[in-house]
């Protein structure tokens, strides 16, 4: 699949380990290697803003989308490529699918999963077709890697289902993974116009 732009989800904050910042701007430098532009949550701060930072200074294009809000706390970046505003944070969610063509997760706290776990579950429900996926940057992941792989055991979740969200440590091999996506047929329980 062409892989043109890509949602980035990711923390507000830095984390407590100097390696997640590292992981970060590796990660940004890969989008620009591989000519990828950037879509993120338009913040200027933690994880988000590093990313943004890594991409731009690499002389890579960033979208941000920002709920307005967000704008009045003064947590936005006024340096990117384009800065789209919108009116409530499910406005910023769909603007961000819209414009992404598939979806990492890097280290973060509730809302990069809150985030992950939707856009995750559109694609479970047939609703788009984008390849989802954890840049497991230093491990960070791995106990939620295990915690989906209990689910599987227990019942809860499908296997074809959790073989939908890819998993890398590299960054050139997750985009690899990214592009080479297939997703599997999925009957849907219900159509996007029914949400």
């Amino acid at each position: 699949m062409k892989l043109q732009n890509l949602c980035v989800y990711c923390g507000s904050n830095p984390g407590n380990r100097p390696e997640y910042e590292a992981e970060a701007r590796r990660f940004g430098r890969a989008l620009v290697e591989q000519d990828i532009g950037l879509v993120y949550g338009g913040a200027s701060i933690g994880l988000m803003g590093l990313v943004a930072d890594t991409v731009l200074a690499a002389g890579g294009a960033v979208t941000g989308v920002i709920p307005r809000a967000l704008l009045r706390k003064e947590v936005v970046h006024h340096g990117l490529t384009e800065l789209v505003i919108t009116e409530s944070m499910h406005a910023r969610k769909a603007k961000m699918a819209q414009l992404a063509d598939a979806f990492v997760a890097l280290p973060g706290g509730i809302g990069t999963f809150e985030e992950l776990f939707e856009i995750w579950t559109w694609a479970q429900l047939g609703f788009h077709r984008k390849p989802c996926a954890l840049f497991n940057a230093r491990g960070y992941f791995d106990p939620l890697v295990q915690f989906l792989d209990h689910a599987v055991e227990e019942g809860f979740l499908k296997p074809m289902h959790r073989s939908m969200l890819l998993v890398s440590d590299s960054p050139e091999n997750l985009l690899e993974a990214l592009r080479s996506y297939r997703p599997p047929v999925i009957e849907k329980w219900v159509g996007a116009e029914e949400t």
